[in-house]
């Protein structure tokens, strides 16, 4: 079996930003993606426009070409996977990463269609596959959604959105818009400060003209087939007839599957540990990057902040 120099699990922007570090340093790689390549962006909302500017989406140092000022998911696609065509990066697609394990120096890596062996291991997995579930009852009925791609299904549907984040506010005023009745359940206070500068005012004046209902301080105890249960602020307990309820409550790193290659896991918040200026963990020659490094603290990281972990992991790697 060919012993790789490099292994990358994961063909998001800061895999693909691993493999063109390993490729100009001449480096033996391979990345094994259990998608398409940026699967999670992929399976982002279909309109949705990004927080960051085109220049600091950019891996490489090859230019993100966007016509306005926040490029959408579209032009996010065509930017990374027009990368992985021109730069022919070795990748093997819809091929999903079962083991981690290590012999002496090799890793041994077994997917659900091969085994590999490499020198090193990169982790580079994202956040967005496990949804952070509110486990109560009800959650696991047809109507409950998890994820959220675009509105259209939802006109003139009675809808609960869960939360007050970035993708809570989108989901609520695109359905909004194409004729839901949207009511909004927000455990906190006020709409989240991190919400798009440009979208916030949105929200918060159709919440204040009555447009879209909002309960905050509340909490979704129970879904219903027909209905939703929820706590409010004076701790009253509220029944509404409800269609669809969009669980915008976040995602998760696939924790098992770190806790199983070795990875140490601290805290209330399963920080896996790394060097943070090698990004290599416990396990000696397995580097994490992205927004992997966070743990359930999925804010910490995203791509214009660890950019720089493909750099800093293939210099550890040449080191030693």
């Amino acid at each position: 079996m060919e012993i790789l120099d490099i292994l990358i699990i994961g063909a998001g922007p800061i895999g693909l930003n691993c493999a063109l570090e390993a490729k100009k340093n001449n480096l033996n790689y391979l990345i094994i993606e259990k998608g398409t390549i940026v699967n999670s962006l992929y399976n982002y909302p279909l309109y949705m426009k990004f927080f960051s500017t085109a220049d600091k989406l950019e891996i490489a140092e090859i230019p993100f070409i966007s016509a306005a000022p926040k490029p959408g998911r579209q032009e996010a696609l065509e930017y990374y996977q027009g990368i992985a065509r021109q730069k022919n990066i070795n990748i093997n697609l819809y091929e999903k990463v079962l083991n981690v394990s290590k012999n002496e120096n090799i890793f041994e890596i077994e997917t659900s269609k091969s085994k590999y062996a490499a020198k090193n291991v990169i982790i580079s997995t994202g956040f967005y596959d496990i949804p952070n579930l509110m486990n109560i009852p009800g959650e696991n009925l047809k109507k409950v959604k998890h994820y959220y791609s675009e509105p259209y299904p939802y006109a003139q549907q009675k809808i609960v959105v869960i939360g007050s984040s970035n993708s809570s506010v989108d989901a609520a005023l695109e359905t909004y818009r194409k004729g839901a009745e949207v009511t909004m359940i927000i455990r906190n206070s006020e709409i989240s400060q991190s919400v798009k500068y440009w979208v916030k005012p949105d929200i918060e004046n159709r919440i204040a003209e009555g447009s879209i209902a909002a309960h905050f301080n509340s909490e979704l105890i129970e879904i219903k087939e027909y209905s939703v249960v929820f706590k409010d602020e004076n701790g009253n307990i509220n029944e509404i007839e409800n269609d669809f309820v969009l669980a915008m409550t976040g995602y998760l790193p696939d924790f098992n599957f770190l806790k199983n290659s070795g990875v140490d896991l601290q805290g209330e918040c399963l920080n896996p540990f790394y060097n943070s200026e090698t990004m290599e963990t416990n396990v000696p020659n397995l580097y994490l990057a992205g927004v992997v490094c966070g743990g359930k603290d999925t804010h910490l990281w995203f791509i214009e902040n660890s950019r720089i972990h493909a750099e800093m992991i293939i210099r550890n790697i040449l080191m030693k």
